[in-house]
């Protein structure tokens, strides 16, 4: 086999890879182009940057003694280059009067200069800053890694622009607020949350005022579900309840005294011990602009209940085991009073695309403002991106993978025996139909008879 046809078989070989698996690729070809790279061009690009610094007093003195070149600016020192899935890290060792801060905006520059698709930048400790570049668009076509660091309330839901894995954990953000327009991806991303708590002992509560089309067929693993109004204010009163049950068993087994160890002393359910500690329950309502529109005086009333009792939740859910995740188009003042008392509970953020900014400032604008703009240029033809972030500020660009309704459904159906009875939520327990067994094995026609005519 003569070099040009095995030149083109490898050259085949990577586009394919390019096109259809670009992770492979990426750790095959790419890595080794961009290695080299960033290595050749480190020091040059960091002076075109302005990440460089000046000699210090004594190499400048020791150069006129010498009579030797005067030396050069000096470049931050490389720590560690490691190569992911996704791309390069590279820990790089600030040097004096270098900030984090510099590296944070010239990561833009660095992009670039380097040829990469993405540069991120975060302070590890006090001298040292990591650079997370990516080596192809890892949001093109969402691939997740086959391992996870899931845990108890803790679950992979999508994939960073970074190439890390996204979780959402509500034992550190208990509630969050999910805001997209029609067709962005919201309710792919819920699915997405329910399929992945469909295997850890939680109890799942869904509210979902579309008469159920989005919820209902994964009720399976639901242990109440209210598809409308009515039914949903009477279901978040029992959760109050229930929470009210709770701080009482807490409560009893705290004994705060002199003789009881401080690891013993508990102001939530993960203090208690195993045999008393409730199962923690995840309450998911879709579209809430359904929960707190109202058209006359009797709406009105079922309307304060309703908010009234989700605002308690979510200010005094956590404690007890019960937290919120709230989804709608839009979720702002114009909905009424307590909307804007409850969004200042949800910690956790999340936007997909949307129709106008004010919608996007309704998730971020009160946190972040660079994460609205980066909200309004979601692209149409990219369903399931979103900006997620937090109170603190911090924020980044995540897409969800594709999953359909019938992964959902099949996932829910797998774990059914899990979904827990609590007898609080009763009422509300999805009534399933049960399987009939055909009556005869005969085959069925499905045409239609005609009468014969003379």
């Amino acid at each position: 086999m003569s070099l040009l046809v095995i030149t083109a078989v490898i050259l085949g070989v990577a586009l394919l890879l390019r096109w259809q698996r670009p992770a492979w690729y990426w750790l095959s070809f790419g890595v080794v182009g961009a290695g080299v790279r960033v290595l050749v061009r480190y020091a040059s690009v960091m002076d075109a940057c302005g990440l460089t610094v000046a000699p210090s007093r004594l190499r400048l003195g020791l150069a006129r003694l010498t009579r030797t070149a005067v030396p050069t600016s000096r470049v931050p020192r490389i720590l560690a280059v490691r190569v992911t899935r996704s791309g390069l890290v590279l820990r790089v060792k600030l040097r004096p009067g270098q900030d984090a801060f510099d590296f944070m905006a010239s990561t833009d520059r660095l992009r670039h200069s380097f040829t990469m698709q993405g540069v991120t930048c975060r302070e590890l400790r006090a001298g040292v800053v990591e650079l997370r570049m990516t080596g192809y668009d890892v949001l093109r076509r969402v691939q997740m890694p086959a391992r996870f660091a899931a845990s108890l309330l803790r679950v992979p839901v999508a994939l960073r622009d970074d190439g890390e894995v996204h979780y959402r954990d509500w034992r550190q953000v208990p509630h969050a607020l999910n805001i997209g327009a029609v067709g962005s991806g919201k309710s792919v991303y819920q699915r997405r949350l329910v399929s992945e708590l469909a295997a850890q002992p939680v109890a799942l509560v869904g509210i979902d005022c579309k008469n159920g089309v989005e919820l209902a067929p994964l009720a399976r693993r639901f242990s109440a579900l209210a598809d409308n109004p009515d039914d949903a204010a009477a279901l978040l009163e029992a959760l109050l309840g229930r929470m009210a049950g709770i701080y009482d068993v807490i409560r009893r087994e705290q004994r705060i005294s002199a003789d009881v160890p401080d690891g013993e002393i508990t102001a939530d359910i993960w203090g208690l011990p195993v045999h008393l500690r409730p199962v923690p329950v995840v309450l998911l309502v879709d579209e809430v602009a359904e929960l707190a529109l109202f058209a006359n005086t009797t709406e009105k009333k079922r309307r304060d209940r309703i908010i009234t009792a989700l605002v308690r939740l979510v200010q005094l859910g956590r404690a007890a085991g019960i937290y919120v995740e709230v989804c709608g188009q839009r979720f702002g003042s114009d909905l009424g009073d307590g909307i804007t008392l409850m969004r200042a509970q949800l910690t956790g953020r999340t936007a997909h695309r949307v129709n106008d900014q004010a919608s996007a400032k309704m998730a971020f604008g009160d946190i972040a403002d660079d994460a609205v703009l980066a909200t309004t240029m979601i692209p149409t033809n990219r369903p399931g991106t979103a900006v997620t972030g937090d109170s603190s500020g911090g924020w980044v660009t995540i897409r969800t993978p594709h999953t359909t309704l019938r992964q959902a459904v099949n996932t829910c159906n797998a774990h059914a025996h899990l979904t827990p009875d609590l007898t609080e939520l009763a009422p509300w327990r999805p009534a399933l139909p049960t399987a009939v067994a055909p009556t005869s094995t005969a085959p069925v026609s499905l045409v239609k008879p005609r009468p014969v005519t003379d």
